[in-house]
């Protein structure tokens, strides 16, 4: 089947391939609810709204890709994030992060720069392979705006902007 379809049409097709099971169970869930008797609506309902909220995140991670042919790859097991680069690389905890900031003029491509505990310090280029799965560390971090996250990366501004920052607790 993967070859009767053109590059092109794959490709869309994978990136969009979130959206569109999430679009199938919205309609599934509205056919549920128009057609059904008894408890059927109900569970029609109940899929409609997953199928709400999981288009919604879907087109988040759409917007969150650069696609994956920069330098490098990014690998996150265990609350472990780890980046290998042809120049640099490293690994952070998770539960470490302290600051997530977006450098537009790193080279060769944009980056996302995040600081941990301990002075650490991390870059990872926005189009790494595999950097599409920092969108789920980055919602992760408590109080973090996804769709200011966003709005940034869409519009590439000029200078480092610091998307958010670990509120450190006061003693007193």
């Amino acid at each position: 089947m993967a070859e009767f379809l053109r590059p092109e049409v794959r490709a869309f097709l994978e990136k969009w391939r979130e959206v569109i099971a999430a679009l199938a169970m919205l309609i599934l869930g509205l056919w549920m609810v128009l057609t059904g008797v008894g408890i059927t609506p109900w569970i029609g309902g109940a899929f409609m709204l997953v199928g709400i909220g999981w288009t919604y995140a879907g087109v988040q991670r759409v917007r969150f890709d650069q696609g994956h042919d920069g330098p490098g790859v990014v690998q996150i097991r265990e609350r472990r994030l780890a980046y290998f680069g042809p120049l640099d690389g490293g690994v952070m905890d998770i539960n470490d992060i302290t600051r997530l900031t977006l450098d537009p003029t790193s080279h060769p491509a944009p980056s996302w720069i995040l600081e941990g505990e301990g002075g650490q310090r991390l870059s990872i280029p926005v189009n790494a392979a595999e950097a599409d799965d920092l969108f789920d560390v980055f919602a992760a971090l408590p109080g973090i705006d996804t769709s200011e996250l966003l709005n940034v990366l869409s519009r590439t501004p000029d200078a480092r902007v610091v998307i958010w920052e670990r509120t450190r607790p006061l003693l007193h």
